[in-house]
């Protein structure tokens, strides 16, 4: 399940990157049986100053190239399949060319960019995969000529400016540095702006449609983008813009929280639809700390009724910064209410002070 959470988050990032340069195509078909190319990318545009920011990945688009990233170390079968999928490329050009009467030359096919976190010495010697150490960094295996392909292995690039924007797509300590290094480009930059944007909705995704617990790894990079998104917040409220981007921030969480309550728990009540609202308005960092701590309890009846508790409780916390020790009377108080009455207080939060919420809590 998560690996088609970061395979999505890895074609809508190439994408985002490319898009400046020429068209992308996200699983684009091939015809001669049921295939998908993960990113087919036809170049169009020469933006030098686009691909100078791009690195070592605006090096790979300089021509026409099928990108085909991988969240886990890709296989045998995987590598041949991206291949079997460059050949099919290749005949529906010829046959496209020669329908049209145009000629084709080595050029106007496409390159073939498989990326891997990592891969093993046996798979390299085994495609005959060898670096180009006079042109191209380590970490960079070509294969034959002829078929024009190379193996990416993100996690043996240099660790430089130059190669961010692809160990933006590793795992692990690997990808959790360059999102740290992300944090320190200028806020001013676009492509920091929009890998802003992307990492999030990552998050979101990891958080909201994960039916399991989070792998360590994931909620170590959850934890490491949660605060990306409050520094963006941050910054557009600097610029005027932040009414919008807190609408927009609030229906999102909503949207999350929604999601991420069906997956756990099946169709949800009215006393869990009457939390969504208020606890969409709460802070992005505490909001990921929440879905995280949901995360973790069982999926059965009990651990719908400490969800709600949990709810409730952060709601609390947020209208009452100081009620200490009578935190869990005035929860049990507010969960104790008719369902109707309930959700009447929590529509009428935000104008509600301090002293007049614990007054209709008792």
């Amino acid at each position: 399940m998560t690996r088609l959470i970061h395979d999505r988050f890895a074609k809508e990032y190439l994408e985002e990157m490319l898009s400046p340069l020429g068209t992308v195509n996200i699983g684009r078909d091939v015809t001669s049986e049921v295939q998908e190319i993960d990113v087919y990318f036809t170049h169009e545009a020469t933006v030098p100053e686009h691909i100078e920011n791009l690195g070592l990945l605006g090096q790979l688009a300089t021509a026409t190239a099928i990108f085909e990233p991988f969240r886990n170390p890709a296989t045998i079968r995987e590598v041949v399949g991206c291949i079997s999928k460059l050949f099919d490329i290749q005949s529906e050009l010829e046959r496209e060319a020669r329908r049209d009467n145009i000629r084709l030359n080595e050029n106007d096919f496409p390159k073939l960019w498989i990326l891997t976190p990592t891969a093993s010495e046996s798979l390299l010697n085994g495609f005959r995969a060898q670096p180009d150490e006079p042109n191209w960094m380590p970490g960079i295996y070509f294969l034959g000529e002829y078929l024009r392909s190379a193996i990416v292995v993100i996690h043996q690039l240099p660790k430089t400016p130059e190669t961010l924007w692809l160990r933006i797509l590793g795992r692990g300590k690997v990808q959790e540095k360059a999102v740290a290094e992300l944090i320190a480009l200028a806020a001013d930059n676009p492509l920091r702006t929009n890998a802003l944007e992307l990492l999030y909705r990552l998050q979101s995704n990891l958080v909201a449609n994960l039916e399991q617990p989070i792998e360590t790894e994931d909620r170590e990079l959850i934890m490491t983008i949660a605060p990306l998104f409050q520094e963006q917040l941050q910054a557009a409220q600097e610029q005027g813009l932040e009414q919008g981007l807190e609408q927009g921030r609030q229906e999102q969480q909503r949207l999350i929280l929604e999601n991420f309550l069906r997956v756990r728990f099946g169709e949800l009540d009215s006393l869990m639809i009457a939390f969504l609202s208020p606890v969409s308005r709460i802070p992005a960092a505490e909001f990921t700390v929440i879905l995280l701590a949901i995360s973790m309890l069982a999926v059965d009846a009990a651990g719908r009724q400490e969800a709600v508790r949990l709810l409730a409780e952060n709601v609390l916390a947020l209208r009452l910064n100081e009620v200490g020790d009578s935190l869990p009377t005035l929860v049990a108080n507010l969960l104790a209410l008719p369902v109707a009455e309930l959700t009447l207080l929590l529509e009428q939060l935000p104008q509600l002070s301090a002293d007049e919420l614990i007054s209709r809590l008792g």
